[in-house]
């Protein structure tokens, strides 16, 4: 035999003290590390921590650590209560944060839920931390929006016209069984005593009853919203899938819903959103708006609505409630560019870099150029951007906000929603844009 070599120990036997401190579980310059101590020392939780006065019960885990594990499990790519929880029993980074407490799935997915409006809150806590900092110019701001899926099938919904071949033909199989077990009865009433027990109802037919009664409700709503003017709240749910068409109100016979309006069975906030793959998903539509210096979110909301021009206001009234200032520019694309919203962007004296999208060829010159109006902003725009070529400021558009939905989407891997209904999808949403700011805000502290 050659020369034998030599290995380190691995004696799994021995006994081994633990770091003496948190500190040690992991590399100084950790975002655990980060994560934990900007929670403690730099944010107001106030508002969670007010709720908790009872003295009596066991104590429960300290609310400050629990929002610094939910925000350090989401700026690791962990969502899920069940998959944190595993985490605080596995790994040290999560220890680090928790101090070796180990709450279970139910504490936190309890947690999460009884404090949703809280945690959203912290993102604009979060964002002027980062302007703080220095990472808020307000030079140039891009917005964009990404269709993100529900915690719901696209084949878990239903279109009008389906809810009610189905409706027939359920009602008709459970009334035939009834029929069947009522002769059934009456046969063995006679040939036994009367007070003989029938059987119960069996599974299938109670499922086709349940059934019949989750569609017929489903329809009833379908139908109670056709019967009013679409709603003209923004912040709501809106129209159901399939009820307006190019932006008016679509009615089948008798003012009945189309045929293919529809609903989501498991979450009906959510609505059929067309991706840029070509496929639809029953989803959301999230917005940011970026701001170009440092890819900080200065914006963000929720909206069931997949048009994205109703985004832009809303967002640039959210930049100017919470920084106090207007962006100098705005970019985005052709799905934001509008008569209003141009209108808007020089109302408030914004230098606006709008794709106006293509226009509808004339009849005459099928090939001839794109024609907006000549007057209209929109052909002012296409002018602007025309002339500037490549040099045009809307070209930074791409390059400040598709890294910001490829971070969230792919290196931190959140492509669905967890929650249902579109409050808690909407605080969902705001905890992923305060992580994405909150780890912009770790590199420059690092």
């Amino acid at each position: 035999m050659g020369m034998s070599k030599t290995f380190r120990p691995w004696d799994i036997e021995q006994q081994w003290l633990l770091p003496p401190s948190v500190h040690e579980l992991v590399p100084a310059g950790h975002v655990a590390h980060f994560v934990r101590d900007t929670v403690r020392e730099e944010l107001d939780l106030g508002a969670i921590l007010s709720v908790y006065s009872e003295e009596r019960g066991y104590p429960p885990y300290h609310p400050t650590m629990m929002v610094a594990l939910l925000l350090y499990a989401y700026s690791r790519g962990v969502y899920s209560s069940r998959r944190i929880a595993q985490a605080c029993e596995e790994r040290v980074d999560f220890m680090a944060v928790t101090a070796m407490n180990q709450p279970d799935f139910r504490t936190i997915a309890k947690f999460r839920q009884r404090h949703l409006k809280a945690l959203s809150a912290l993102f604009v806590q979060v964002l002027r931390l980062c302007r703080a900092a220095g990472l808020v110019k307000l030079g140039h701001v891009a917005l964009d929006g990404t269709k993100v899926q529900a915690n719901a099938s696209v084949h878990k919904a239903m279109s009008y016209g389906r809810m009610l071949e189905t409706e027939k033909r359920l009602t008709a199989e459970v009334s035939a069984w009834f029929a069947r077990a009522e002769a059934t009865d009456a046969e063995e009433d006679r040939t036994h005593a009367s007070d003989r027990r029938g059987d119960e109802m069996p599974d299938w037919v109670a499922n086709k009853a349940a059934r019949l009664e989750r569609i017929r409700a489903a329809k009833a709503t379908l139908e109670a919203e056709a019967k009013k003017p679409p709603p003209q709240d923004d912040d709501g749910p809106g129209p159901s899938s399939g009820m307006m068409k190019s932006g008016k109100p679509n009615r089948g016979s008798g003012g009945a819903p189309p045929d293919r309006a529809q609903r989501n069975f498991t979450d009906p906030d959510s609505r059929i959103q067309p991706t840029r793959s070509g496929a639809v998903i029953a989803g959301y539509n999230a917005q940011v708006a970026v701001d170009g210096a440092h890819q900080i979110i200065v914006a963000q909301r929720l909206q069931t609505s997949p048009t994205d021009a109703r985004a832009l206001a809303p967002l640039l009234t959210d930049i100017r409630a919470v920084l106090r200032t207007n962006p100098k520019e705005v970019s985005a694309d052709a799905g934001y560019c509008n008569e209003k919203n141009l209108a808007h962007l020089a109302r408030r004296r914004i230098a606006a870099y709008l794709a106006p999208g293509r226009a509808r060829h004339s009849q005459t010159h099928a090939a001839g150029p794109r024609r907006w109006p000549k007057a209209s902003r929109k052909a002012v725009m296409a002018r602007k951007l025309k002339l500037a070529g490549r040099r045009s400021r809307y070209r930074l558009r791409k390059q400040i906000v598709e890294p910001v939905f490829g971070h969230i989407k792919h290196a931190r891997g959140f492509r669905q929603f967890l929650l249902r209904g579109l409050d808690k999808v909407r605080a969902e949403w705001a905890m992923i844009c305060t992580v994405h700011n909150l780890l912009k805000l770790a590199k420059v502290t690092a």
